[in-house]
């Protein structure tokens, strides 16, 4: 318990250090240019077991996801059910119905031309990256096949070593960012929510190495 209190407390302060280290390379465009840099990553396609289109930025990920699908490149397309959280179950108890964003995925995927015969939701539900993608190979038959994994361009350094994690490196993952994703990593410091995400993701690195020690 005190180790897992050290390791919330050096997280806390990375997240101080870093944020300063990004109103400090304000100044610094080619600093923040390498930031991204950094977190964008992409693997040569090649057939696979399935594709994962991971949560998040619908519809641009099940677009891309529909699209390598139509390519011959996977036979299916898995998404993964996000668990209830308090906001949902409280909307629910208000008698108020609120699309799953899964839901959301699945629609776009059929919408797109994908059969719901090839769309594959695992039984376990999933928080984060992490979760999200231990079911995502829970589900799957071959565990040693290579698995196409769709997500935002800023996303795709931790989820190249997430699978990696996860499939204890008997599963190659070949990270794809959405054609259509809007980040841009020459000016991403301009808006707030690619801001956010950028610090999001670092966070998310810096809780990779030490084993994942602090979880959704």
């Amino acid at each position: 318990m005190l180790t897992l209190v050290k390791r919330s407390g050096s997280l806390r302060c990375a997240a101080v250090l870093l944020s300063g280290a990004l109103l400090l390379g304000a100044a610094r465009l080619p600093a923040l240019r390498e930031i991204a840099s950094f977190l964008i990553v992409e693997d040569s396609l090649q057939p696979a077991a399935a594709t994962v289109a991971l949560g998040g930025q619908t519809p641009f990920r099940e677009i891309e996801a529909a699209r390598l699908y139509h390519a011959g490149l996977a036979p299916n397309v898995v998404i993964v059910r996000v668990a209830p959280n308090d906001e949902s179950t409280a909307l629910q108890q208000l008698g108020i119905k609120k699309v799953p964003e899964w839901e959301l995925s699945r629609q776009v995927l059929i919408q797109q031309g994908v059969p719901t015969s090839a769309i594959l939701i695992p039984n376990d539900e999933g928080v984060g990256t992490l979760e999200e993608l231990q079911a995502a190979y829970g589900a799957l038959r071959s565990k040693d096949s290579p698995v196409i994994l769709v997500t935002s361009k800023y996303h795709t350094r931790r989820t190249r070593l997430t699978w990696q994690y996860v499939s204890e490196g008997r599963s190659q993952g070949i990270v794809r960012a959405a054609s259509l994703d809007p980040f841009d990593p020459d000016k991403w410091w301009q808006q707030r929510r690619f801001v956010i995400s950028v610090v999001r993701e670092s966070l998310g690195l810096i809780n990779y190495y030490p084993g994942f020690p602090i979880t959704p």
